[in-house]
């Protein structure tokens, strides 16, 4: 280093003490603050930076909430300022009440830099932002371990109608038929027509119970597959008559992805079908831009800008929470009498 550069480093550490982001505070080994920068005046209030300033004692406490120790995350206990132990709070983390923002985390540096007079600095950096995304990051992985239960729970009991129950009642329906050749009893028969009747229309609504809890041909086919087969059931029970336009043929993709296309289109057409007043629709699957992209378009009733139509709002919450787990957004498009358009796209 020349000498020209270190004439320079009282200046430069000067303007790092001014103008820091960080708050950084000076005391003594009496833990009295001796001098601080204005990013720590920011952030104390005034009667506590009066304090500071006069050297009150343990002043810093009517605004230090503890710290985070290995046991609690706000402590007191063998407290930075007067702890022996030197090495312990080198880097850890402190809560202080603020001027205006109320209680905040930071991120602490307590060191000497003047063994012989005991100086020590107290350097600290805002963590909300951090906290912040974190808590977004645990929120959102939290709601994919729901997602992921209910979805792998929806298999199970599917599984088990279909293969259980339905198959019971099928085996119920066979013994049913076999009947009217071991009896000429012309009631008993008419009785018997009737039970198998019902006993056939309950083995429907179990079959369909089983394929909207997690359609087989999902997990099996991939998502085109459980489209067209979906679609089918809906025009079939309800005479909805929907569009399905699709480009990726058999392609599959991760399993959360399809998960999420094939519940966010599930749950557009039923808003469709309840509230849009119409009787036909497109859907659209397709990828595009780096996405996979799904549309769901009706020329129905529609609703304003901003608002929900009646009854759905938490399937439009849902949709954007499951857009939200891969990375992706459902985008809605509506006017009165100008129908509704929903607009699923997930980078690739």
């Amino acid at each position: 280093m020349t000498l020209a550069n270190k004439d320079i480093r009282p200046e430069l550490m000067m303007k790092m003490f001014e103008n820091s982001t960080e708050a950084i505070f000076f005391f003594n080994r009496e833990g009295e603050m001796i001098a601080h920068n204005p990013a720590a005046e920011k952030i104390v209030d005034l009667n506590v930076s009066g304090q500071l300033q006069q050297g009150a004692e343990k002043a810093i406490c009517t605004a230090c909430r503890g710290y985070t120790s290995e046991t609690e995350y706000r402590t007191c206990v063998d407290c930075f300022l007067t702890s022996k132990d030197k090495d312990a709070f080198t880097s850890f983390q402190v809560h202080l009440e603020t001027a205006e923002k109320g209680v905040v985390p930071y991120a602490a540096t307590f060191h000497t830099i003047d063994p012989q007079q005991g100086i020590r600095v107290f350097m600290l950096r805002d963590l909300t932002n951090q906290f912040k995304t974190q808590q977004k990051l645990h929120q959102n992985l939290m709601m994919k371990h729901v997602i992921q239960a209910q979805e792998n729970e929806r298999k199970r009991i599917s599984r088990e109608l279909h293969d259980s129950v339905a198959q019971e009642l099928m085996s119920a329906v066979i013994e049913l038929r076999a009947l009217k050749y071991m009896t000429n009893d012309t009631n008993l028969l008419v009785k018997t027509d009737d039970t198998k009747a019902t006993l056939t229309r309950l083995l429907d609504d179990i079959r369909n119970m089983s394929v909207e809890l997690r359609p087989a041909a999902l997990d099996d086919f991939g998502l085109e597959a459980a489209f067209r087969s979906h679609f089918k059931r809906m025009e079939n029970s309800f005479g909805m008559d929907i569009e399905f336009h699709s480009d990726i043929k058999k392609k599959r993709y991760g399993g959360e992805l399809e998960t999420v296309f094939y519940r966010v289109g599930q749950e557009a057409v039923l808003n469709a079908m309840k509230y849009a007043g119409v009787d036909k629709l497109q859907v659209y699957l397709f990828e595009k831009g780096g996405a996979l992209q799904l549309i769901v378009k009706d020329d129905g009733e529609g609703f304003s800008p901003g608002g929900l139509p009646e009854g759905t709002g938490l399937g439009l919450f849902g949709m954007n929470e499951r857009a939200e787990l891969v990375y992706g957004n459902v985008q809605i498009q509506s006017a009165p009498g100008k129908g509704t358009t929903v607009h699923l796209r997930v980078p690739m």
